[in-house]
């Protein structure tokens, strides 16, 4: 048995182990009941030790660190296969990726191709490896962070929705696949978090926090509540979800007058 008796993860694994959303995701598992946790980060990431320490503090049954390059993808089996040497992993989040400069993005070859490539391609690369070690042990739930900004892609933000949006849809498809073994995927849709990059990117753009905006530890909450309850998808806030379904039909020629 991997989950517990009341249904709690034994063991978490966090791909982006320094995320501070996929961070407050595994507190609020802790909050439960203790786990053992794995994170998943670049080989000394400045943050590595904080991260840890954030997981002891939180109740964590032990924390192990693996050294995880998203755009090494050849190496990702191994980090994978090292994830899962200790036994099952009941949940698996997926919360790498990167913002950028959304001007500079569609001018600068190499930094487009570089978010395309750690948001969109090694999402996909760990998402086949997640499927299969969890197909493999007939049960798991994955966890996929994809944005807001992937629902409609706009033209302020371009190049980082069209990769949220290729995750979003592979996720998406990838719980369907694996329904039939036992293996759950949601996949979540936050707007505008409040986390030490958003803060930072505001700042240094000049840009205003968005109506909708949440607080992570408001995205974590739903997160393992939907989980839970075998969702496969969910808004953050919930009732941005109207919101996006309107923007979702509106004429391209109106959409693009629109100041978002």
């Amino acid at each position: 048995m991997v989950f517990d008796a009341t249904g709690n993860p034994q063991t978490i694994l966090l791909l982006g182990g320094t995320s501070e959303i996929g961070l407050a995701i595994c507190q609020r598992y802790l909050r439960n009941a203790q786990a053992r946790v794995i994170l998943a980060d670049l080989p000394g990431h400045p943050r590595k030790e904080t991260a840890i320490e954030q997981m002891r503090a939180a109740g964590a049954k032990s924390v192990d660190w693996v050294d995880f390059d998203a755009l090494d993808t050849d190496n990702h089996p191994a980090v994978i296969d090292a994830a899962f040497a200790g036994g099952d992993v009941d949940v698996a989040i997926v919360a790498f990726g990167l913002l950028g400069d959304a001007e500079e993005l569609w001018q600068n070859q190499r930094k487009a191709v570089q978010i395309a490539g750690i948001n969109y391609t090694a999402a996909v690369s760990v998402g086949v490896l997640l499927g299969e070690k969890m197909r493999t042990q007939g049960s798991g739930r994955i966890i996929a962070m994809s944005s807001a900004a992937g629902e409609r892609v706009r033209r302020s933000n371009f190049v980082y929705g069209s990769t949220k949006a290729g995750l979003d849809g592979f996720y998406l498809g990838l719980g369907e696949a694996l329904r039939e073994f036992g293996v759950r995927v949601l996949v979540i849709r936050p707007g505008q978090v409040r986390t030490t990059t958003t803060i930072e990117h505001w700042k240094a753009t000049g840009a205003k926090e968005a109506p909708f905006t949440v607080d992570k530890e408001d995205v974590a909450e739903l997160a393992v509540t939907a989980s839970n309850k075998g969702k496969d998808l969910i808004w953050a806030p919930g009732p941005f979800r109207f919101v996006m379904m309107v923007l979702r039909h509106i004429p391209r020629p109106v959409f693009r007058k629109l100041p978002i």
